[in-house]
């Protein structure tokens, strides 16, 4: 979270009163420096207003139902953010391109990968779609980005990843504590394939109560 400065408000205040400027602000602030149109809806912004801030150069319009605050300052994952954002709150950053965001191993994707739910039928340039539940331990927000749990994501990878990338992913999450080997035998044996993702992940994994 950021806290406005003068300059900042002054800027945002130029083209709507100070209520509006701070609660355009805080709603931004949630992800990033964007928000989506149902989210304004919901605190009471009509589409006219945002198309009118927008016209007055106080919001940008990234994609089809998300908008970004000029004032924000710009997000070194913006285009992940604004992507999560277009396909709803169940969908999530993924694969490769969750790696990017927990700075973990040498990814680096030619594409963005978003896994969503299987009745989503969306597409954007760019944007590697993978159709998935994922429940609420599966998802959580990391550097203000929407994303796969650290244990979807390397399990995830071990369907669709080279093996080098995802055992260098494995232990550099372990080094930095970003899971267990229980946490990610949990995963593994909460899958359908469980024996392949074990044998994928490379390192010896407890028992868990799934497999006793």
């Amino acid at each position: 979270m950021r806290f406005l400065n003068v300059m900042e408000l002054t800027y945002i205040v130029s083209s709507m009163t100070s209520g509006t400027a701070k609660i355009l602000y805080d709603l931004a602030d949630r992800h990033g420096g964007y928000f989506t149109t149902g989210e304004a809806s919901f605190i009471g912004l009509s589409y006219r207003q945002l198309s009118y801030y927008r016209a007055s150069g106080a919001l940008e319009r990234v994609t089809q139902g998300v908008y970004r605050l000029i004032a924000y300052p710009p997000h070194r994952h913006g285009d992940m953010i604004a992507t999560a954002l277009w396909a709803g709150p169940e969908s999530a950053i993924s694969h490769e391109s969750a790696l990017v965001v927990y700075g973990l191993a040498s990814a680096m994707p030619l594409t963005l990968h978003l896994t969503v739910p299987a009745a989503f039928r969306g597409k954007r340039e760019g944007v590697r779609v993978h159709h998935g539940s994922l429940d609420m331990a599966q998802r959580r927000v990391w550097d203000d980005v929407p994303i796969t749990s650290v244990e979807r994501t390397l399990t995830d990878l071990t369907q669709t990843a080279d093996r080098s990338l995802v055992r260098e992913a494995v232990a550099e999450a372990l080094v930095r504590g970003l899971t267990t080997r229980m946490q990610l035998a949990s995963a593994a044996d909460g899958d359908k394939n469980p024996s392949h993702i074990r044998r994928e992940l490379g390192i010896r994994l407890p028992a868990t109560r799934e497999r006793v």
